[in-house]
């Protein structure tokens, strides 16, 4: 019944391809359960405490990924994963509390800033469902040309692949040319990431199953090699010297410290959010930014990681409603529990690489993010160490290239624009703004070439509204 239900038969695949490639994807975003309660506190981001609870935060983050992976594998039936939202939730706590906190202080009653801020991701999310369920999401992912489409791909693998060289400390901020090589090439993050790299693409090209994972394995091993027996044996002058010192091995890895732990209670974000205040003024432009930027993210995420699957059938995406019906009940729950907004993972593509290809895996995911809550030991040691990760991520993404060869290449019309969302995608660091280039210039382009019949009418009226979001919403938000 359940090969049946996931069409098994139609895509090629088993349980096992299907539970495999969920645990990779799950692996390659499980920093989200630790990084995610750093964010929302201000820990990660080096701001004053927000007032949010660090444990119920981890929860939240648990709880509201399964549901909305669960959502998405059994509902769209899709291999993508959700979970809160990286960007979303450092513009959360930099941008939007500074906001909350003047309502929040008219209010009065002891209400937070925080509290403020899940109502209005809360009110975002919302509004994202009544768009999904009006069709108007389908009919954005309907409207996209091929070449773009392929160009979101090939942004979203080069975004996937830049974080991961970020992750592995590979690549470094410079201030003369903003990124740099990182010249400590002697640091053990380095050899983690290389050996973690070396092995899954020489696994991958033996064609091994499950190479993704067991290069995260092979990082992690590595890890734990440096960490307790190479470098604590090394000459004080050797272990002492800065690329070792100063590496995120010796500072972040340490081994866990137990296998199974209690989950720490939800209750002090659970259904915090205070909606009145989230309706003052000042927080409307809120509301819509969290919008558009969890619209754009989805809709890249979905465009690639499906093509990339070969999931797209002519220019639909097939489920697509249940696709973004899901996507907006997990960013009204994760509101509910106490996070930021939950969307669709770009890391699900990892899954993807290794063959899964209906909706178990993200179900997979779902199961594990639970799990996840009773074995947190583990998934700390594991996602609170980037470096481990990050080889997964470079692999992916040099996966992704492939769409190169769907770009129409002898017509301008759509080169431009296609190569406008790769290269904007990365450069930004952000898919959302990646795809308004895009879409911005795509009818343009179309346009002065003579070719804007070949548009449809939706481009038109998106490039209109993402200039007068940007020129009029954005710019004054700061980003």
């Amino acid at each position: 019944m359940i090969s049946r239900y996931f069409e098994f038969a139609r895509h090629g695949t088993n349980y096992r391809t299907e539970l495999l490639a969920g645990l990779t994807t799950f692996l390659t975003m499980a920093y989200i359960i630790v990084v995610q309660p750093g964010v929302l506190t201000g820990r990660f981001l080096g701001v004053d405490d927000t007032g949010m609870d660090f444990g119920a935060v981890m929860t939240a983050t648990c709880l509201s990924a399964a549901l909305a992976s669960a959502l998405m594998g059994l509902y769209a039936r899709l291999p993508v994963a959700q979970a809160p939202g990286m960007g979303q939730n450092a513009f959360f706590v930099l941008s939007c509390l500074p906001a909350a906190a003047a309502v929040a202080q008219a209010r009065g009653g002891g209400i937070e800033a925080w509290q403020v801020g899940l109502g209005v991701v809360f009110y975002s999310g919302i509004l994202f469902l009544v768009i999904s369920m009006l069709g108007i999401r389908r009919m954005l992912l309907e409207a996209v040309s091929p070449s773009l489409r392929a160009g979101i791909t090939i942004g979203i693998g080069l975004f996937i692949a830049f974080i991961g060289l970020q992750n592995a400390r590979l690549v470094i901020a410079s201030q003369g040319t903003m990124v740099t090589m990182n010249p400590q090439v002697a640091s053990p993050d380095l050899v983690v990431f290389l050996v973690g790299l070396l092995a899954t693409a020489g696994m991958m090209a033996a064609r091994v199953r499950g190479s993704i994972l067991w290069g995260i394995v092979a990082a992690t091993a590595t890890a734990v090699l440096l960490r307790y027996v190479i470098v604590p044996v090394l000459p004080a002058w050797i272990s002492g010297a800065e690329p070792i010192a100063r590496s995120e091995l010796m500072a972040s890895f340490h081994l866990a410290k137990g296998i199974v732990a209690a989950p720490p209670s939800i209750m002090p974000t659970l259904w915090k959010m205070d909606l009145v205040g989230a309706l003052a003024w000042p927080m409307i432009p809120f509301i819509l930014i969290f919008l558009f930027m969890v619209l754009f993210d989805t809709l890249g995420t979905l465009l690639g990681v499906c093509e990339r699957a070969g999931l797209m059938v002519g220019n639909e995406l097939p489920r697509a409603r249940q696709a973004l019906v899901s996507d907006a009940v997990g960013a009204v729950a994760g509101a509910a529990m106490g996070t930021s907004t939950v969307t669709s993972y770009v890391e699900s593509a990892a899954g993807v690489e290794e063959g899964g290809r209906t909706g178990l895996t993200a179900v997979t995911v779902a199961g594990l993010f639970l799990l996840a809550l009773f074995f947190s030991p583990l998934v700390e040691m594991i996602g609170s160490y980037r470096a481990i990760t990050a080889p997964a991520l470079v692999v992916v993404g040099s996966m992704m290239m492939h769409s190169v060869t769907r770009i129409e290449w002898n017509n301008y019309a759509e080169v431009m624009p296609a190569f406008l969302v790769m290269i904007g995608i990365p450069m930004t660091f952000s898919i959302g703004d990646g795809l308004a280039l895009g879409f911005i210039s795509y009818p343009i382009v179309k346009l002065i070439a003579g070719q804007g019949r070949s548009v449809k009418w939706l481009m038109y009226i998106m490039a209109v509204v993402l200039v007068l979001y940007f020129a009029a919403v954005r710019a004054r938000i700061g980003g």
